[in-house]
């Protein structure tokens, strides 16, 4: 379904740059100058994927089909080497995220309600307004909740984005019960025919245990308005915090089921390699990440052109 790809490559690319530099540049320093690419390189090179944040998985996959194609191929070049691993990345991110970059199942529900999960910091409410933003540029009538009640800025701070994405937030003084929150957006969506429901919750610190369970009462609540709901869960996670953001993913795993990560600020770090790692361990497929500050710098996560974009 291409109504919701929201993809620019010149911006992708330039976005990836810290990741490339980190990653490509480490890659082919390893690789450059040699005149056999020989079982010592490639152990150096494995080493590079690993600290690129790769992933020990993901790295010794690369690197066995590394070691397969030069024994079947007289072509040992570092630039052929490089394409190796491009295409071993490629084939790691469609078979990790299952095919599931779009909405296979989008115009069977209305509303299709998203609940939006992440630690404070993220850039959770940001990515809600871009994300908005996305589905109101595509048509869709869309209305945000404000479960972010413990969070004295969260409320205006998501009335901003979402007045830039021209959309309706509904909202309750600060300290409400959050899962009130959540039965009135749904409440009002059904009312206005809406087509997208959006609902924040508050920066849960996944070890805080009694957060987790307020987040299971929220879903509960949608279920009993609309019983499909949510059609998604989706986790924001901020691209710098590298290792930090796998062992999220593992938490969050743990009390509610993830159907996407949003991964954001990979423009303003070199950890974009991270992807890799928490999709070949949790299986949770990438939807969308974030590559700059404006409202249009949400994109749809493409395997193929996030690599190409990492390769240059």
């Amino acid at each position: 379904m291409k109504l919701f790809k929201n993809l620019n490559f010149g911006k992708l690319k330039g976005g990836l740059s810290k990741t490339r530099n980190k990653l490509v540049n480490s890659i082919t320093e390893t690789i450059s100058g040699k005149a056999i690419i020989d079982e010592n390189v490639l152990d150096d090179l494995e080493e590079t994927l690993i600290t690129s944040d790769i992933g020990i998985e993901t790295s010794e996959k690369i690197i066995d089909a590394t070691r397969k194609s030069l024994k079947s191929d007289k072509d040992r070049t570092s630039e052929n080497v490089l394409n190796v691993i491009k295409s071993e990345l490629i084939r790691n991110l469609e078979l990790n995220n299952n095919g599931l970059t779009e909405y296979s199942n989008f115009e069977k529900y209305k509303p299709y309600v998203i609940l939006v999960v992440g630690v404070n910091g993220a850039g959770k409410t940001t990515t809600i307004g871009k994300l908005a933003h996305n589905y109101k540029k595509a048509g869709l009538e869309v209305v945000i909740g404000s479960a972010d009640t413990f969070r004295a800025a969260a409320n205006e701070q998501l009335e901003i984005w979402a007045k830039r994405a021209g959309v309706e937030v509904i909202q309750r003084e600060h300290g409400a019960d959050p899962s009130a929150v959540a039965f009135d957006t749904l409440t009002v969506a059904k009312k206005k025919n809406a087509d997208v429901v959006i609902i924040d919750t508050a920066g849960r610190l996944h070890t805080k245990t009694n957060l987790m369970e307020e987040l299971k009462k929220i879903k509960r609540v949608l279920a009993k308005v609309l019983d499909y709901a949510p059609n998604d869960t989706f986790l924001v996670i901020d691209g710098n915090t590298g290792q930090n953001g796998l062992i999220q993913a593992r938490e969050f795993s743990k009390v509610t089921e993830l159907t996407g990560l949003i991964v954001t600020k990979l423009d303003g770090t070199a950890k974009g390699g991270i992807i890799f790692q928490i999709t070949a361990e949790q299986k949770i497929p990438v939807r969308y990440i974030g590559v700059g500050e404006s409202i249009d710098d949400l994109q749809t996560f493409d395997e193929k052109e996030f690599v190409n974009a990492i390769f240059g």
